[in-house]
């Protein structure tokens, strides 16, 4: 902890990333976020690049959720909140008036810890955006919903009751749909925020999975607690503290040899 105390107030961030350079989806460039008289987030510099999952870990109340939700501008719905610096979603400046939040929205998926599906039908629930963005034929919105359940790899399970209430579903299902949700408007980016922390091992697994099996052809960002899930799933990972970002590089490298020792100590439940 000694040096924990001697670094906080004075974090050097270290970015020696070794990964494959991707285009970045997402740029975030002198980022800082206050709630009130808080400063939550700490001139943030970040890419989210094209088709990898970005893992986003650290303790809690370190940043991570509110990085997350400033990335689709959920964070604005707090009272208080005032942001300075800049995003990009694909070259286009997501804080100023050239991307409406409506659009920005339509591009970029939202999974939260705990499942939300609508009290609708699990048919419903995945036709609800399509429908939305104006889709109304029938056979169109049947082959989006098969589609969607598919790639959540939830099809075979509920595909005799479509019909019926998603809250029928067990957590690890509800989950998984509501990624099927995401799925169904097509998006370039999901974000997810720790989407496996209230569900049992064997569907954490199957959310891994479906993370796995979905990320070249979307874009993840994803908080998590858990390190060996982030070690498992991420390409990319991202440490925060204190609302600042440590260290960002490969995920094999922030595991096997970071470049700060905070990032070390974090990493082997010295802290946090």
């Amino acid at each position: 902890m000694t040096l924990l105390k001697e670094r906080i107030g004075d974090v050097q961030l270290r970015v020696m990333d070794n990964t494959n350079w991707r285009k970045p989806v997402y740029e975030t460039n002198g980022l800082n976020l206050w709630y009130g008289a808080s400063h939550a987030l700490k001139n943030i510099n970040l890419s989210i690049n094209e088709k990898e999952v970005t893992a986003i870990i650290g303790p809690s109340g370190c940043g991570k959720s509110t990085y997350l939700k400033t990335l689709n501008r959920m964070v604005e719905m707090v009272p208080d909140v005032n942001i300075s610096g800049n995003i990009t979603f694909k070259g286009n400046n997501i804080l100023g008036k050239e991307m409406p939040v409506e659009m920005l929205r339509s591009k970029v998926g939202m999974v939260f810890q705990k499942p939300n599906p609508f009290p609708k039908s699990i048919y419903e629930n995945i036709a609800f955006g399509p429908k939305i963005h104006g889709i109304k034929n029938k056979a169109t919105l049947d082959m989006i919903v098969e589609d969607s359940l598919k790639k959540a790899a939830l099809w075979d399970e509920v595909k005799d009751r479509l019909h019926k209430s998603a809250y029928g579903l067990s957590g690890g299902q509800q989950q998984r749909l509501c990624i099927a949700r995401c799925l169904a408007i097509d998006p370039e980016v999901i974000l997810m925020d720790e989407p496996t922390s209230a569900l049992d091992p064997v569907s954490t697994h199957k959310v891994e999975e479906l993370i796995s099996s979905i990320k070249n052809d979307v874009t993840i960002a994803i908080v998590t607690h858990n390190m060996q899930q982030a070690s498992r799933i991420s390409d990319r990972t991202a440490f925060f503290l204190n609302g600042e970002i440590i260290e960002v590089n490969s995920t094999a490298t922030i595991f096997n040899n970071p470049n700060d020792r905070l990032t070390n100590d974090y990493i082997n439940g010295r802290f946090g």
